[in-house]
């Protein structure tokens, strides 16, 4: 019996493991059971965090960090990733993420992304000429005018000042200057992981869904909007073309319809987005069994989820699909329609969440032991006789 060809492409266990360590993790449990089989991994992510991580582990391409303007104006250290063909992965999170704001010090009025257009800048000085960009887990809901103040963009009020930074600033923007954009994006390819549809303004727009989630206020939610309408009216008569009713220009605060009105981004969903460039598709023509898996697996994972991306391309390969998971939800018909073959939970028993996390690589790797066995026991078990 020839040895298994097994695919790990786990997502991350969000607070305990990243999509590396849950893959060496898989790895180890597989081991125990089948010690020579063929392993291939392929850590992936949705877009969101862990997409920096995963692609350059992938490829075996190279950290960057550069220090950037931070969401409220501190400066921060932003990791992003240089792939062997040249493309930058950049995840808006780094330099304009929440996480970087302390729950007390959130201010939606004055977040911004400058930050994350310091950070592309900083690619294109690289030389980079494609750019991957994640732009989930904002701070901000700007329109994606400091990434472009970053870049060159000017914006003025009446007075003929630059506006300040943040979504509280753009009403008082009556001029638009783009002249001063760098010339460099002109012949750059830039690839926005967005796994929404949201328009930029009105009641599906980036302040009304987003907005309170970042500390705004009801009145703040009605300020913030009125600025983005604003931004991207005065966009429109200044470079002729309407953004902000394009699906996904609400994503990041905004920042989606600020890639594709200043930078020409494309918006494509972050986990074919990641896929396709982590080489997946390939990884699959050798595979006989895919290893997935993340934190929590319940019907919303089948909706832009990493998990629903694999099982989605496996299935139609005919490949089986085994999914582990921190938890488990009632109603996975949706992913096991989409081609996941199985999933099984790494808790074996009821115990506390924080004991769980603490205790996260090795349940995995128990886990990931325990479904081999089943594997082998299938794999050993003589046909029925014809009756």
């Amino acid at each position: 019996m020839r040895d298994l060809h097994i695919l790990l492409a786990p997502d991350s266990f969000k607070g305990s493991l990243s999509s590396l360590q849950a893959a060496k993790c898989m790895e180890k449990g597989i081991r125990k059971v089948f010690s020579s089989a063929i392993i291939q991994t392929v850590p992936i992510a949705d877009g969101g965090e862990g997409t920096v991580e995963a692609l350059v582990s992938a490829s075996k391409g190279i950290y960057k960090t550069n220090t950037v303007t931070g969401p409220l104006g501190r400066p921060v250290k932003a990791v992003w990733g240089r792939l062997p063909d040249g493309t930058a992965v950049i995840e808006s999170a780094a330099a304009s993420g929440l996480p970087l704001v302390k729950p007390e010090e959130r201010d939606p009025l004055a977040a911004t992304t400058y930050g994350t257009g310091e950070l592309i800048r900083a690619a294109l000085d690289e030389g980079c000429r494609r750019i991957v960009l994640g732009i989930g887990g904002s701070a901000t809901t700007d329109g994606g005018a400091g990434m472009a103040q970053a870049l060159g963009v000017s914006l003025r009020d009446a007075q003929g000042r630059e506006i300040g930074f943040g979504g509280g600033t753009l009403s008082a923007a009556v001029a638009l200057d783009a002249a001063g954009l760098d010339p460099r994006l002109r012949e750059t390819e830039i690839v926005a992981a967005c796994d929404v549809r949201n328009p930029l303004v009105g009641e599906n727009g980036a302040a009304a869904v987003y907005g309170p989630q970042k500390g705004a206020t009801a009145e703040q939610v009605e300020l913030l909007d009125r600025g983005l309408r604003h931004l991207a009216q005065l966009t429109e008569r200044t470079l002729g073309a309407a953004y902000g009713g394009r699906p996904g220009a609400g994503a990041g605060g905004g920042l989606g319809f600020g890639l594709m009105a200043f930078c020409g981004a494309r918006m494509r969903p972050g986990i074919d987005l990641v896929l396709d460039t982590a080489g997946f598709d390939r990884m699959l023509d050798s595979s006989d069994l895919v290893l997935t898996g993340e934190g929590n697996l319940d019907a919303q994972s089948a909706y832009g989820k990493a998990v629903a991306g694999v099982a989605a391309r496996a299935g139609r390969r005919g490949i089986p699909v085994l999914a582990v998971a921190g938890g488990l939800g009632e109603d996975l018909e949706p992913l096991y329609n989409l081609g996941l073959s199985a999933a099984v939970s790494i808790v074996p028993r009821a115990m506390p969440l924080e004991q769980a996390l603490g205790r996260a690589a090795p349940l995995l790797a128990d886990a990931v032991e325990r479904a081999m066995l089943l594997i082998k026991m299938g794999r050993n078990m003589r046909p029925s006789p014809e009756s």
